[in-house]
């Protein structure tokens, strides 16, 4: 029996658009841990489904000219199928738009109100009157009300950096239908968070987040919890309120609960006890993977609804990073936004499988996926290393032993190096520091290569009376490659499919008290793993942008993810524009925190003739005491701009991906400041 049950969950893929290499790091991720859960013989249940409610959803149906239910099942099947190409092995796969979804949702629902955690009032909202319904700020475009910048969103502008109300939007207009939205009253419902405010303070402080969550979410404590608005107007696809005609759940009120959803489907498929693993009281584990952009949703309100609606919360929850490529965000023009689809049509998806574990720490750091590197990688250790092993030995097994290994393990020190690496190894895997698994691994297959190296068995096969060294050596070089694959299995399903057929076993127990194989037939080595080739990358690269001259003239919600929108800022500007800009370097003369900001900095800077305070987005990157005395580049004539924390005075210049990686200073030479830059 094993020693514990585990229910493992992914955060659900939008139905609206393909997955993406992007979305894979996280599947990939939670399916190596899964993995590695089930060869150490836990009972590990692994779900997920489509998240399949929303605007967003119902207006794409509505453009392809089918119905939601046709467009969310032909999603569905795509995505499942590139999800099972890349190994991602859910033990159930379901969607939100299902049976057992609606139930748990309208039962958490009317316990919450019941408990009185609900609460509704009237608010105004913009509205289409063609299309007849209420449009989210992101369905509103018009000119900029701070810098009058065209085809601006109804909640904050791109081009300046203004936030503001959608009404306050000059010449504004429905992204749906075009027509001018008009003010609508409307009663909506809210899930009075504040009311979990010392639950919620408990829970994140007990081991259930990562210690950067952790303090991400004690800020936004400490701020204070606002009333969340879970409730839309018709039209809108999703369930319908139990006690509210013409009022549906909010999608992200129903997506969480499609882990549930999704269990409770496995449950009853395969006879299994619900209750053991989201009762109030179950010794279960309940982990969650997600993207670091939804911890807000993940480890306050579902924890909140969870408690208020008598169930169980999580374990743990998995954040992780987000993926540029090639040190820069994936970006259709460059032909880096690549679909899981694309990729699948061009090179062998365990590459990026071994390629995302080598990179993946138990962190929430973004991870890089750099074409080269990737190609070095992959070619060096999978090709150059593993695989090499079995291919260096088993040719002379196969000619002068007839497939059968020796009946002696020669070097019983060396094999058991490679067993009592297992602990360590295991270690890692559980605490989801993958690259530091692959290094170990690693460097074990340099230790096997090492020894065949020092042996030189092509030398031995040509020396007469050798014939029993040469089987030892071969042959201890085979049981080493098993050791390694049965280490790399969680990783590389595939891989290790091809080494059991190769191998005549099976590697489904992790190796603790293993024994070498003796006298055991092996089948014929075929090549188990190819290189990668450069015009592979190419041609994904290349297949990549064709995307995009495709997709170019559909509108944004093909590929956004629920009911946010993003598309680049168009159009260009002139010279005699340009030369408007004052661009000047300034010397940094104090830098300080913004009390109750998480992303800005003031400084007051010497501009030359002037000093000026300005407040710059670049916590992330810079401790004050770092700033002071150096020098940096500043628009001067910029319109002073009045912010949640005060008004800028100018805008500070800055180059990089974001995060710790911003860019804004030169040496401190204080006869440059103020000089105009031309």
């Amino acid at each position: 029996m094993s020693e514990r049950k585990i229910l493992v969950t992914s955060a659900l893929p939008y139905a609206n658009g393909p997955i993406h290499l992007g979305h894979l790091v996280e599947y990939i991720q939670t399916d190596i841990w899964v993995r590695f859960q089930k060869q150490r013989g836990n009972e590990c249940h692994f779900v997920c489904a489509d998240d399949t409610h929303g605007t967003p959803i119902m207006l794409k149906a509505d453009r392809e000219g089918i119905s939601p239910e046709a467009l969310i099942a032909q999603v569905g099947k795509e995505h499942l199928a590139d999800f099972t190409e890349f190994g991602v092995a859910f033990d159930n796969y379901h969607s939100t738009h299902s049976e057992e979804n609606r139930a748990f949702s309208s039962l958490i629902y009317k316990r919450l109100r019941d408990a009185g955690h609900i609460s509704s009032r009237t608010i105004t909202q913009a509205f289409d009157p063609i299309k007849n319904m209420f449009l989210s700020d992101r369905f509103i475009k018009g000119e900029c009300p701070k810098c009058g910048a065209p085809d601006q969103y109804g909640d904050s502008c791109e081009a300046c950096g203004a936030t503001y109300a959608p009404t306050e939007l000059k010449n504004a207009v429905s992204t749906i239908s075009g027509a001018k939205p008009i003010d609508k009253d409307s009663e909506h419902y809210f899930f009075n968070l504040a009311d979990f405010t010392e639950m919620l303070q408990a829970w994140t402080k007990a081991g259930h987040l990562q210690p950067e969550v952790r303090n991400k979410l004690a800020e936004w404590l400490d701020g204070g919890l606002q009333q969340w608005d879970i409730s839309r107007d018709a039209p809108y696809f999703g369930f319908e309120i139990p006690d509210a005609p013409g009022k549906y759940f909010y999608v992200w009120l129903d997506a969480p609960i499609g882990y549930m959803a999704s269990f409770k489907n496995l449950c009853d498929k395969n006879n299994l006890n619900f209750d053991d693993y989201w009762a109030l009281n179950s010794t279960s584990e309940l982990y969650h993977f997600i993207g670091k952009d939804i911890i807000y949703f993940h480890a306050l309100f579902w924890p909140a609804m969870l408690s208020g609606a008598h169930f169980r919360t999580p374990t743990a929850i998995f954040a992780h990073g987000f993926l540029t490529v090639n040190g820069e965000k994936m970006s259709k023009s460059r032909g880096t936004f690549i679909t899981a689809r694309t990729y699948l049509d061009h090179l062998n998806p365990e590459y990026l499988r071994y390629y995302f574990a080598a990179k993946l720490s138990a962190g929430v750091d973004d991870i890089d996926l750099n074409f080269d590197d990737f190609s070095q990688r992959v070619n060096s250790d999978l090709v150059g290393k593993v695989v090499n092993i079995a291919s260096r030995c088993s040719g002379f097994i196969s000619k002068r032993f007839d497939n059968k290994l020796s009946a002696n393990c020669s070097e019983p020190g060396l094999f058991q190096e490679f067993l009592n690496a297992n602990e360590q190894i295991a270690e890692h895997y559980e605490a989801r520091e993958f690259g530091k698994a692959m290094r170990e691994i690693m460097a074990l297959a340099d230790k096997a290569n090492q020894y065949i190296d020092e042996k030189k068995p092509w030398l031995i096969a040509k020396q007469e009376g050798n014939e029993a060294e040469l089987h030892e050596v071969c042959s201890m070089g085979i049981n080493l490659f098993r050791i390694l694959a049965t280490y790399l299995k969680p990783v590389l399903p595939a891989l290790t499919t091809e080494v059991e057929r190769f191998l005549n076993i099976d590697l489904n127990a992790w190796p603790t008290n293993t024994q070498a194989l003796s006298n055991h037939l092996i089948s014929d080595f075929k090549p188990l793993m190819t290189r990668v080739e450069p015009d592979k990358i190419s041609a994904i690269v290349e297949a990549s942008k064709e995307n995009l001259e495709k997709t170019s003239a559909q509108q944004p919600l093909n590929t956004t993810p629920k009911e946010t929108l993003f598309e680049p800022i168009a159009g260009t500007i002139e010279f005699d524009d340009f030369a408007k800009l004052d661009l000047r370097i300034a010397k940094i003369i104090t830098a300080t925190h913004i009390e109750g900001s998480d992303k800005l900095l003031q400084l007051t800077l010497d501009i030359g003739d002037e000093t000026r305070n300005i407040l710059a987005g670049i916590k992330s990157a810079y401790q004050p005491e770092d700033l002071e005395g150096k020098l940096t580049l500043v628009i001067a004539n910029l319109a002073p701009r009045k912010m949640r924390f005060g008004t800028s005075e100018g805008m500070v210049l800055a180059a990089g991906p974001g995060g710790k990686d911003i860019w804004i200073l030169s040496p401190d030479e204080g006869a440059m400041a103020g000089m105009r830059v031309k």
